[in-house]
């Protein structure tokens, strides 16, 4: 092949690609309603298309393919979507799923559904900084005051870089940034996505990313996707960030801020069609394997917003499916 001719089926593919991009984001803004909605246009995803209707987004990792979320469509075509996906990859596993998904997939496909962990939602027209468990937030606001922080909303800003690599190095997962369950810092696609920065002496030293979540076409709210800090603030600017961004949503009547998925944030009963085996093993690797990934802090500094708590899970076909946990830790970059 020429070098003209490869050049021209570049741009054709490249064309192709944006059309793609243009047809799946006109989905997510109709119908992304789940918190990991905007995270399905990440690069590297594999995408089931239905026309007209909407989109499943997976990602392949040892043969297996995993269904991030719920699929991008209107509701009521939710079920079609899912039996349709499930007649092409009959063994996908579902991450981050809600009852609704659960219900479905147990009674129609015989699947599992095992808590993977906890959601949490604030409504933002009846929520303040008032409250005893609130008071680590209210502290770490003061404490940034009086640090000089100075926090405002800007553009995105490429030197973030600088801080996320520093602030990786703090972490119990030191060598990548963690993937798919939350999407890169860096993407091509940003549309709606909401920046917060915190300044002292003119400087960065921290950030919350937050990105949009729709509903019936019209925004419904915001989820933190990416949040860092400098080493040196590693406690409680976070909060204080967090604080200054809800106040500025509720200002604007946005109706809630979901906060993500809490892994491993398990409720004490166990439901009729999840995995027993499963379930205890997870439990195991809460309390024991903290080394691997601050479970137990995250849960903490989520908590003291005090959100509508809400379970989430994970679909799967095994009752132990070993291997399909070892792959997403893997394709997370857990270990």
């Amino acid at each position: 092949m020429s070098q003209q001719a490869a050049a021209l089926e570049r741009r054709i593919a490249a064309d192709l690609s944006h059309h793609d991009t243009a047809r799946r984001a006109a989905c997510l803004r109709q119908s992304g309603s789940h918190a990991l909605s905007f995270c399905t246009m990440q690069p590297g995803m594999s995408y089931f298309e239905v026309p007209g209707a909407g989109y499943i987004a997976y990602a392949k990792y040892w043969g297996m393919r995993f269904a991030l979320g719920e699929p991008v469509c209107p509701p009521h075509l939710a079920n079609a979507m899912l039996d349709a996906f499930l007649d092409r990859h009959p063994d996908a596993i579902f991450v981050q799923v809600g009852k609704q998904v659960v219900d479905h997939l147990h009674a129609r496909h015989g699947y599992y559904g095992t808590q993977f962990g906890s959601e949490a939602r604030i409504d933002l027209a009846g929520w303040s900084l008032r409250g005893a468990r609130k008071q680590v937030i209210r502290t770490a606001i003061n404490g940034a005051r009086l640090d000089g922080i100075e926090i405002r909303e800007g553009g995105f800003d490429h030197d973030v870089r600088r801080i996320s690599e520093a602030w990786i190095r703090t972490r119990r997962c030191k060598n990548n940034e963690i993937r798919f369950l939350i999407r890169p810092m860096i993407v091509d696609y940003r549309e709606g996505t909401r920046y917060f920065y915190a300044y002292r002496d003119g400087e960065a030293v921290g950030f919350v990313f937050f990105d949009p979540i729709y509903r019936d076409g019209r925004l419904a709210g915001y989820v933190p996707n990416i949040s860092r800090s400098s080493a040196n603030f590693r406690q409680g600017l976070w909060y204080a960030l967090m604080a200054h961004a809800l106040a500025r949503f509720q200002e604007e009547g946005v109706p809630f801020v979901a906060l993500g998925l809490t892994p491993l944030m398990l409720a004490a009963e166990v439901e009729p069609q999840e995995s027993r085996v499963l379930r205890a093993t997870l439990s195991v690797i809460r309390e024991r394997m903290d080394f691997l990934y601050n479970f137990k802090g995250l849960e903490f500094a989520k908590s003291r917003f005090q959100g509508q708590v809400e379970k989430t899970y994970c679909c799967h076909r095994r009752a132990l499916p070993a291997l399909a946990m070892t792959a997403m830790f893997r394709l997370t970059r857990i270990i």
